[in-house]
């Protein structure tokens, strides 16, 4: 359907992951494997945050709604990418590439806010410990989840309202495997300044920002750490906060390379593979971060499998 000389869009093709089509199904099976592995890790971390009482404190809310965060992160595009990977037409319609993006936008922007708050966490528990239940009270970790939801779903549906407005030429081919505003402002025929100026303002408060906040309070940890006189001290502390900056780099580190060091060579190659690194890659990690790294969570899932392994044998015995 035409309106004037520009061409209504009802479906965008999107080219997916730049590799061969003899490599499909061996990558479609990688992204498949590494899609559950998120999944079940995430909602494993969800699961004994919710069953173990001794995990109910501020440190494990935050952590919680990150790994929903990444679960919900993670399923805005895999899902979509797997089914192109084996389809002859790789399309989306107009109305779900747009709900894509701001789901997309929205639990990507939530896993900047909880970071900072986790950052905050840390840094009243490693500099200030005495004062720590005082300072981290239900109300205030219960206003500072629910701020993060709220100031997401407004950032959210302002770039989504935006991109709703304009019209879209007769090119309606993505050089991606999901909707990312980039490659859709490429593709519009509207004045996409107002776009560009909120996606610099607020580009800047989601990033930068949280970024700073981050930095400014692993600086404050690691002055205080250093103060410590036991060797033993220094290490708990540290350990205390690894898994957080293991998170945080992998996060940020691939937000920083891919937006702010930006190459002139093969820029969509590197726009979809760094994609891949925090749409695929992070949000599978996250879990085995936080496990591996985190003696509260091994404990956690030892009393889990030792209480169902009570009752699995009591039940028998009956």
């Amino acid at each position: 359907m035409k309106m004037g000389n520009q061409t209504v869009i009802s479906e965008f093709i999107l080219l997916g992951l730049p590799m061969d089509s003899d490599q499909q199904n061996l990558f479609c099976a990688l992204f498949l494997a590494m899609y559950v592995t998120t999944i079940l890790g995430n909602l494993l971390i969800i699961v004994l945050i919710r069953l173990d009482s001794h995990l109910h404190t501020p440190m494990y809310l935050f952590l919680s709604n990150l790994s929903f965060s990444d679960l919900c992160f993670s399923s805005v595009t895999m899902p979509k990418l797997l089914q192109n990977m084996q389809s002859q037409v790789p399309s989306i319609p107009y109305a779900g590439c747009l709900t894509q993006m701001y789901f997309f936008l929205f639990f990507g922007n939530l896993e900047s806010f909880l970071l900072v708050a986790m950052a905050y966490d840390r840094y009243v528990a490693t500099c200030f410990p005495l004062h720590y239940t005082a300072i981290m009270s239900p109300m205030l970790c219960l206003s500072l989840v629910v701020l993060s939801w709220i100031l997401t779903t407004f950032i959210s549906l302002l770039h989504t309202l935006l991109m709703a407005r304009l019209s879209f030429c007769a090119n309606n081919v993505i050089p991606h495997f999901f909707c990312n505003i980039p490659a859709l402002l490429k593709l519009a025929c509207s004045d996409i300044q107002i776009n560009e100026m909120v996606i610099f303002i607020l580009g800047g408060l989601i990033i930068i920002v949280p970024f700073l906040l981050i930095f400014s309070s692993y600086a404050r940890i690691v002055s205080s750490i250093l103060k410590v006189p036991s060797a033993r001290g220094i290490c708990k502390a540290f350990s205390t906060c690894g898994s957080h900056l293991s998170v945080v780099s992998l996060f940020y580190g691939t937000i920083i390379g891919l937006y702010l060091c930006p190459s002139a060579n093969n820029s969509t190659v590197k726009e979809t593979v760094m994609a891949v690194r925090y749409t695929v890659i992070t949000p599978m990690l996250n879990p085995f971060i936080y496990s591996l790294r985190n003696q509260d969570i091994k404990g956690a899932l030892g009393r889990i499998f030792s209480k169902w392994t009570v009752q699995l044998s009591l039940g028998q015995g009956l």
